[in-house]
């Protein structure tokens, strides 16, 4: 093997880490229930898919629970949303969050939370346990009203 070849099997990519947030410390919403985070994701949620097809998005939040930033996680169709751990958590790292409140809609508006959404929401508490990244809420958003499992009792402990 030519010294080339040798070398090239050894190139790797190189991964930087950097932090920048634009929202000074005073400036950030505190999340202090369930219904100020309803609030925040009602009006970053497009009004005109709140009732057409599920997303999911997630609000990161600092130690003190101020709300840091909204991202959007993923979309689906009508009746499911396929939501990658991995996504959600490497956005949380990148942001530097402490917590996260997850959060879907409902196209059809019931706010009763399936099988699928109890066991995601189990899942994910799991997976932030490991990372130290504190799964705090899951909320299901409709147009006039909200489900929480933190109000509900439904959040893993």
């Amino acid at each position: 093997m030519s010294q080339l070849a040798i070398q090239s099997l050894f190139t790797v990519n190189e991964v930087e880490i950097s932090y920048r947030n634009k929202t000074p410390y005073q400036n950030r919403i505190q999340i202090a229930c369930s219904l100020t985070a309803y609030e925040i994701l009602r009006q970053a949620w497009d009004e005109n898919k709140l009732e057409l097809f599920e997303q999911f998005k997630i609000l990161l939040l600092d130690r003190k629970n101020n709300c840091l930033a909204i991202s959007d996680i993923a979309t689906g169709g009508m009746t499911a949303c396929n939501v990658d751990p991995k996504f959600i958590f490497v956005t949380a790292l990148k942001d530097n969050a402490h917590g996260i409140i997850l959060a879907r809609n409902h196209p059809s508006g019931n706010l009763q939370p399936s099988d699928q959404d109890l066991a995601l929401t189990h899942k994910l508490s799991e997976c932030g346990k490991l990372l130290d990244i504190d799964v705090l809420d899951h909320l299901i958003v409709t147009p006039g009203n909200y489900y929480s499992f933190a109000d509900e009792g439904c959040m893993p402990r």
